[in-house]
């Protein structure tokens, strides 16, 4: 069996191309060219046709790109043709601000679970959703089959919920915990620390401030 090897920072730019080809949707837009999808994503033109050379053959010479039907065609490589149900630990401000942000309804993400430990916040409604106490985590997940599970609790909380969720089912993870996670190798994990992206900004931002035109060497 093949297997196709695409590079993962291809399949970041395809979610930004089917972002971008939405907005033009509901503007209206019929028809794009690569070089218009690659103004609207911060790319060049070949990129565009490279990533999408991947998976086939789309458009027309000389026309361009249906608009509908190259997002609908994007939308199927990532699998966002289907509902993907998700599972949430840690409704504190990060974790409201994940469940309440539009584009994940929009892109196909329901949250059908949410745990917290907040005992004021437990049996509360969450857009019809009840937040359960996390020690709950493997039975409802197990129970409601959710697939994804997001991790928005304190670092010294953190490996227990993703223990709970790989127990109860879950196939991938998205930790913004500042802390790394240990999971089984069939598990997707993906982790997004803000705290790192926020310190590799400073860092990027100095060296601008000091003038430096390449990367410093440290001597020791």
């Amino acid at each position: 069996m093949r297997t196709l090897k695409v590079p993962e920072a291809t399949i970041t730019r395809l979610s930004v191309y089917s972002r971008y080809l939405s907005k033009l949707k509901k503007q209206g837009k019929i028809t794009i060219s690569s070089t218009d999808i690659a103004v609207g994503a911060g790319v060049n033109p070949a990129q565009v046709r490279k990533d999408l050379s991947f998976f086939g053959e789309f458009g027309t010479r000389g026309v361009g790109y249906d608009v509908d039907q190259l997002n609908w065609d994007i939308l199927k490589i990532l699998s966002l043709d289907e509902e993907w149900t998700v599972a949430l630990v840690g409704f504190g401000h990060l974790g409201q601000a994940v469940t309440m942000h539009r584009v994940f309804k929009e892109r196909g993400f329901n949250f059908t679970s949410i745990f917290d430990n907040d005992p004021n916040k437990i049996g509360t409604m969450v857009e019809g959703v009840e937040i359960l106490p996390s020690e709950r985590i493997e039975e409802v997940i197990s129970k409601n089959k959710n697939r994804i599970g997001i991790i928005t609790v304190p670092a010294d909380a953190a490996q227990g919920a993703a223990d709970a969720l790989v127990k109860g089912g879950v196939q991938a993870i998205l930790n913004f915990a500042p802390i790394h996670l240990t999971v089984p190798q069939e598990i997707e994990l993906r982790e997004v620390d803000l705290a790192v992206n926020l310190e590799v900004l400073t860092f990027h931002l100095d060296i601008q401030r000091q003038g430096y035109s390449r990367p410093l060497s440290f001597i020791r």
